[in-house]
């Protein structure tokens, strides 16, 4: 247990059987009527976020929630396996729980798994990774100046947007938040 006075971003709280991250805080003290805390709130699971205000002071339930980088290993039907490189466990995290972090994961590639008692929550993958086209349509001579993008398959079976002049086999940089396309890799 904690008070709204202890608020502070990244902090789990269970809310009504739920977890939220406290994504923003503000204390305020108005000159007329008690202090409050003003609070942006996302839900672990859903992503859903909400504002909320809480009374200064008022007692909030916290949580922990373990991070641990992990390595992906292979996928098993529908589940993803990690393993903990510290210990060598091996974890199996639902394709519901990775949800769309799998079109940017590669096995063997670092990621990392919170889980809050033994029960994986979501995935963080780092903001961005390097991944190969394995199709593309070849661009036309002479499309190249006008800066156009075509559709372009990568290793993981993903589509994303890629300037004309790219070729299939390209080593390509990718954001792994909204999937766009950052850059050549040599």
């Amino acid at each position: 247990m904690a008070t709204t006075n202890d608020l502070k971003n990244g902090l789990v709280l269970t809310i009504d059987g739920q977890l939220w991250t406290v994504v923003e805080f503000q204390h305020v003290k108005p000159g007329k009527g008690p202090a409050f805390v003003r609070t942006k709130l996302k839900n672990v699971m859903s992503g859903k976020v909400v504002d909320r205000t809480f009374n200064a002071g008022v007692k909030v339930e916290t949580t922990t929630v373990d991070k641990r980088t992990m390595q992906y290993l292979y996928q098993d039907g529908t589940d993803y396996v990690f393993m903990d490189t510290s210990t060598y466990d091996q974890l199996h995290v639902s394709s519901e729980v990775v949800g769309s972090a799998a079109d940017y994961m590669l096995e063997n590639q670092d990621a990392i798994v919170a889980t809050h008692e033994g029960v994986p929550l979501y995935i963080e993958l780092p903001a961005s990774v390097v991944l190969e086209i394995t199709y593309t349509e070849p661009g036309v001579q002479g499309d190249r100046a006008t800066g156009g993008t075509k559709p372009a398959t990568l290793s993981t079976g993903a589509s994303i947007q890629v300037p004309l002049f790219l070729e299939t086999g390209t080593k390509v940089k990718v954001d792994t938040r909204d999937g766009s396309y950052l850059g050549r890799v040599n």
